[in-house]
């Protein structure tokens, strides 16, 4: 049975970081461990803080395809295994209300400014695929009407 997005919401709220991969300059991937930070409902748009000076930014800018990896239980002491990646596009946002919107506890610890930090920047990645794996079961659900047909 295919899991809903409400399900994945609920399994990745145990879930601390997320790598996000992006497309480099040269043509390689580069994955960066970004803050899920367990507070977030997830629905198919995901928000992570960065500085304005990081590469990750350049790649975003020049190309906003992006994927996210999570990895959930690891399948240790008969827990069952759970991991997530999800294809999207990425935006990146300067807005202090935005940012204000999205910050949690605890994001103080990288910007102890916290919205008002110089450089401050908010990535959205809008999700437009989801692909799952937990324990034995499998499945794709398409998450905007931008993304492929899942076959």
């Amino acid at each position: 049975m295919t899991k809903t997005l409400e399900q994945l919401s609920k399994k990745m709220k145990d879930i601390d970081f997320a790598m996000l991969a992006t497309h480099t300059r040269g043509g390689t991937i580069g994955a960066r461990p970004m803050s899920n930070n367990r507070e977030v409902d997830y629905n198919g748009d995901a928000w992570f803080f960065t500085d304005n000076t990081t590469l990750m930014n350049e790649d975003i800018m020049a190309d906003p395809s992006v994927t996210l990896s999570y990895q959930g239980s690891s399948g240790l002491l008969g827990q069952r295994p759970f991991f997530l990646a999800v294809e999207g596009r990425a935006s990146l946002i300067q807005d202090k209300d935005e940012f204000e919107v999205h910050w949690t506890k605890g994001i103080e610890r990288w910007w102890p400014q916290g919205v008002d930090t110089p450089g401050l920047v908010l990535i959205k990645v809008s999700g437009e695929r989801a692909h799952y794996w937990d324990g034995e079961d499998e499945g794709e659900l398409v998450l905007s009407s931008a993304s492929a047909p899942v076959n």
